[in-house]
């Protein structure tokens, strides 16, 4: 009798762990901005090296917590685990993906896949933090460039990105409030442009405005506004809002550092009716969004080898965007649609080749198409909105064609990635089911019913 309760003590401390390791394992991911399908497909894979059978198995994610449940009639096992970490992370995310795979294919044993997920958790980017500011910066100068703006507008609007960014690195490592730091940042930025701009020639630029535009886009939670739209697409609503009211809140932050920043400076007519069109030729276009989006990949810290592809893939969206929207006059919202797509169908065919998820790919090529310009436009609008109704109505137009701009974005990498992933997924699943009834056969599956007495 007591070496039987023994064994059940045994058992479900067995099974204690490995739910622990497995949340930890899908935490890794949430903390990394993995999309919500992303987390419980990597769930699901490792669940199976683990041994826990997938019809026994519930994942429930909220924004910030993961819950996991091991069952049947009779028995039950739960575990949870919340943080309120989020550091977007792609090497990360990468990383997860491979070792879903490799955990089963070399069959790892418990103790080394717990090691490689704390390897993962506590690693060190790619890129030195100097680099990365640097990276931010170029990407602000790229991006003025991109929008209106002339080759001499670069530096001002680089320079105040630098300080920008820089800034807000600090602030955040010292555990300052998220959205404290993006209105002080984007109040930095602002300043730093009007200083630059008092202090060089009247006739430095053509375009002495659109730095002001462009000098804190770094702080566009991009990422977040995809993902929310990714998740609704997949029908994980909670969990969309919640990253919705999170972009919303920051992008609120930003325009009041704005705000804050034109009332002394005196310069607003940027956010209301500057031009966005791109005054650049096309080789022109090709270099600065090569230098935005291998930027924006350094933030998102994508694996220094999918670099290459991040850029490729940035001058294929934008240059489909550009051609669509302003040569053929379609509009942005057409040619963001299209851009985005073309970028994840080209992506499905670099998955192999970068050892990286489409998602590592897709989202720091795509984020120079998100239009954080109109979205700021559309919230200072209603900040500084009188009585006249005109300028409620080009505050809301401002705010329904980001929303529209964003919504294409999320439609085109999502759409051409669903139908990929099920072409590629035939072979995948077929390949994994093998592994499985492998893992099966040699006893490493937990079976509930050792418990019944």
């Amino acid at each position: 009798m007591v070496k039987l309760k023994e064994d059940l003590n045994d058992n479900a401390r067995r099974i204690h762990r490995k739910l622990t390791i497995l949340l930890r394992a899908g935490m890794v991911l949430m903390e990394s901005a993995a999309d919500t399908n992303r987390i419980v497909r990597n769930m699901r894979r490792i669940a199976a090296f683990l041994g826990l059978n997938e019809e026994n198995l519930n994942i429930d994610v909220l924004y910030g917590t993961l819950k996991v449940n091991y069952s049947d009639d009779t028995h039950s096992f739960s575990r949870f685990v919340h943080s309120d970490k989020y550091n977007i992370n792609m090497k990360a995310l990468a990383a997860m993906s491979q070792l879903s795979w490799q955990a089963i294919q070399k069959d790892y044993t418990m103790s080394r896949f717990e090691r490689v997920v704390n390897r993962i958790a506590q690693g060190r980017s790619d890129y030195p933090s100097w680099l990365v500011t640097l990276g931010a910066a170029m990407g602000c100068g790229g991006f003025c460039v991109l929008f209106g703006g002339d080759w001499p507008s670069f530096v001002p609007a680089m320079i105040a990105g630098f300080i920008g960014f820089a800034t807000r690195d600090r602030l955040l490592r010292s555990g300052f409030n998220v959205y404290m730091v993006t209105a002080l940042t984007a109040f930095l930025s602002t300043m730093a442009v009007w200083l630059l701009m008092l202090l060089l020639p009247i006739d430095f630029s053509e375009h002495p405005y659109h730095p002001f535009l462009c000098c804190a886009l770094f702080l566009v939670p991009g990422v977040a506004l995809i993902n929310f739209l990714d998740d609704m697409l997949d029908n994980y609503l909670l969990v969309g809002l919640a990253r919705l009211s999170n972009a919303l809140v920051q992008i609120a932050s930003m325009t009041f550092g704005i705000v804050i920043a034109v009332s002394i400076c005196g310069v607003n007519n940027f956010l209301t009716t500057l031009s966005i069109k791109p005054v650049i030729s096309y080789w022109e276009a090709a270099i600065v969004t090569c230098v935005s989006a291998i930027g924006f990949g350094m933030i998102f810290g994508v694996p220094r080898r999918t670099l290459p592809a991040v850029a490729l893939l940035g001058v294929v969206g934008m240059f489909t965007r550009n051609f669509l929207a302003f040569d053929l006059d379609l509009g942005v919202t057409i040619g963001s649609l299209v851009g985005s797509s073309l970028v994840s169908i080209i992506a499905t065919r670099l998955v192999q080749p970068t050892r990286s998820p489409n998602h590592v790919l897709t989202i720091p090529s795509v984020i120079p198409m998100v239009p954080g310009i109109l979205m700021y436009r559309g919230i200072f609008g209603f900040i500084q909105m009188g009585t006249a109704v005109e300028e409620l109505m080009r505050s809301l137009d401002f705010l329904i064609s980001a929303g529209l701009i964003v919504l294409c974005i999320s439609i085109g990498v999502a759409i051409p990635n669903i139908f990929a992933r099920r072409w590629v997924a035939t072979t995948r699943k077929r390949e994994l089911q093998k592994l499985i009834a492998d893992r099966r056969e040699r006893g490493r599956f937990v079976n509930l019913s050792d418990f019944d007495q």
